[in-house]
């Protein structure tokens, strides 16, 4: 049974945030603290039977090891408040036991399979995004260890920002074209394309998380194309390219010409900085004729980039700030004027407060 099921609108909040958490791989003591919600206080044996008949019942492709230590971390509890455990957790835990010690559950690949939630609030039916559903869910492959070198196949605190602004404000993406810079492993694209933008492009520069990418897009039901026809209009179709950003050259990226760019924590290697700004200015200066005619007499809005990212180093912060200066760029800080809607709140690990959001333009225009 597809896990996406068990996300049904008319569920109380803590049991959505609950089931939610589990879906997206939360840590332990998150899930625990979402249970003892549901129970006001404590884990009762209503929580308990809710935990089994939507988590450790189903036939769910939940990755075993992730199980097995919640649901260790969940019989602790109770005991610890002197609570009383069901049987089956306590039989489905030695099933979890013996199995380990065969060996048979814990071999499994590096990756793993996130379901992201995005759980929109009562009375959103005027927001486009939800008027639909009011739950939405993105299965994403994930590395399975982010500290293991694997960063561009990991879901960053920037990409969820992105994410819940797209899906918050869907009237600065609709019918748009759109470019990300660093896809990782594509949520942000899949947030466009479910607004509508005209046209999405992903990109990335490591071919292994391209190649994680255009799964993760073909496992949300969206076709893949590595040459995208000019105009094209299929909300399904998204284009992935592989784009290093040092060897990039110009004519690639003005053949791009999108009206958004997106990024999400690209503002982290020094080293790589230099080569950003190079892109940033390519792709914002859009090339304009000679007192040439516009479209249908109207003028085309100028290209804006969407950059969030979390500062981990202020002087590497800095930096790319000094860098957009001399290109001609300008930044502007929109984290307490441009705000999303608060979708994942069962999702305790992530703080949007330590998410900034930048909007970039170009303040000179090239003529050709």
């Amino acid at each position: 049974m597809a896990a996406e099921q068990h996300l049904v609108p008319f569920l109380p909040h803590c049991h959505q945030h609950l089931i939610s958490a589990i879906l997206a791989m939360e840590p332990s003591h998150c899930l625990i603290s979402h249970a003892k919600e549901c129970g006001r206080g404590s884990i009762t044996e209503q929580v308990q039977n809710f935990l089994w008949d939507h988590c450790f019942s189903k036939h769910v492709d939940f990755y075993a090891p992730y199980l097995k230590s919640f649901l260790k971390k969940l019989i602790t509890e109770i005991e610890l408040d002197h609570g009383y455990v069901l049987d089956q957790l306590y039989e489905l835990y030695a099933q979890y036991m013996t199995s380990f010690k065969d060996g048979s559950l814990g071999k499994r690949d590096a990756r793993i399979c996130k379901r992201i939630s995005f759980l929109f609030p009562d009375g959103c039916s005027e927001n486009r995004s939800c008027s639909d559903s009011r739950v939405l869910v993105f299965p994403l492959q994930c590395s399975l260890n982010m500290l293991e070198g694997d960063t561009g196949c990991s879901i960053w605190p920037s990409s969820l920002f992105l994410s819940e602004l797209i899906l918050s404000h869907p009237e600065l993406f609709s019918n748009k074209s759109c470019f990300e810079i660093g896809s990782g492993v594509g949520l942000v694209g899949l947030c466009l394309a479910h607004v509508k933008a005209s046209k999405v492009i992903l990109s990335d520069g490591d071919l292994s998380t391209l190649a994680n990418m255009k799964l993760n897009l073909e496992l949300n039901n969206l076709n893949v194309e590595t040459d995208m026809p000019q105009g094209n209009q299929d909300s399904s179709m998204v284009k992935c390219m592989h784009l290093p950003w040092e060897s990039a050259s110009e004519s690639e990226l003005q053949d791009i010409m999108p009206d958004i760019v997106l990024g999400a924590d690209v503002i982290y290697d020094p080293l790589c900085l230099p080569h950003l700004v190079r892109l940033l200015t390519i792709l914002l200066n859009r090339m304009e004729p000679h007192n040439g005619p516009s479209l249908n007499g109207l003028a085309k809005e100028a290209p804006v980039a969407y950059i969030a990212c979390v500062i981990r180093n202020i002087e590497t912060f800095n930096f790319f700030l000094s860098l957009g200066d001399q290109a001609k760029l300008d930044i502007v800080d929109l984290t307490d004027s441009l705000k999303p809607v608060k979708l994942i709140r069962y999702m305790q690990s992530y703080n949007e407060a330590d998410v900034r959001l930048l909007r970039i333009t170009c303040t000179r225009t090239i003529t050709g």
